[in-house]
């Protein structure tokens, strides 16, 4: 015990630790064990410290948890300045998904957190203002944000829950219910899975592709709602 003690310190000392560390080892923890495993001693374990030494840095669980947001915020790209909304939206949206998708924890916190950072802050400032730029109100601009987080923290969340992740999944999957499943008694299930899920080229992503479509093509900016 004494000597792990040790180790543990020797490691501090090389490598101070750093509220930006400690957030970081928290990640790396959620994205392998999930948040439920997120505790004080399971984030100063990879980072060769007792769990107290984290109390320098974080105030504590709830704290880690907002830094952890924040990162994941952090990743996800601005709606791009030099685009129209709709393109803008498209790419923020499609960014979002896959830091979602790199962090299956995130998706259920990303809009829980009472004390936003500076990246949620800056994030959700630069969709608004990019709605408000392409003539958006303020009201209206508060709509399509809803609408379109809905649709993809939604997507994200059914997404992570499928029991296949590639098309060799899907196909072992669904083959083993086309076996199972009487096709004259489920008649458009065995459609879809034949006439759809198993042609060659079909990826799930792209139903996140129509959905988004469909939801920006169906916003209209106001008449007369100006930018700035």
């Amino acid at each position: 015990m004494r000597e792990g003690g040790k180790g543990r310190r020797r490691a501090s000392a090389r490598t101070p630790l750093s509220r930006e560390r400690v957030i970081r080892a928290a990640v790396a923890v959620a994205d392998e064990k999930g948040s439920a495993a997120l505790t004080m001693r399971a984030v100063a374990e990879p980072l060769g410290v007792e769990a107290m030494s984290l109390y320098h840095h974080v105030a504590g669980r709830e704290d880690i948890l907002d830094g952890m947001v924040d990162a994941v915020f952090g990743e996800i790209d601005l709606p791009p300045l030099d685009r129209d909304w709709k393109s803008a939206m498209r790419h923020r949206a499609e960014s979002a998904r896959a830091a979602l998708r790199r962090h299956p924890w995130a998706v259920a916190l990303m809009d829980s957190r009472s004390r936003p950072g500076p990246a949620t802050l800056r994030h959700h400032d630069a969709v608004l203002g990019a709605l408000r730029g392409g003539g958006f109100s303020v009201p209206m601009a508060a709509h399509a944000f809803s609408l379109i987080d809905s649709y993809l923290y939604g997507f994200v969340m059914q997404e992570l829950s499928l029991p296949f992740s590639g098309q060799a999944e899907l196909d072992e999957v669904a083959g083993a219910i086309m076996r199972e499943m009487p096709a004259d008694a489920y008649p458009h299930l065995a459609e879809l899975v034949t006439e759809h899920a198993l042609k060659p080229g079909y990826d799930y992503a792209d139903e996140f592709t129509f959905g988004l479509t469909l939801i920006l093509d169906a916003l209209r900016p106001d008449e007369g709602g100006g930018g700035r």
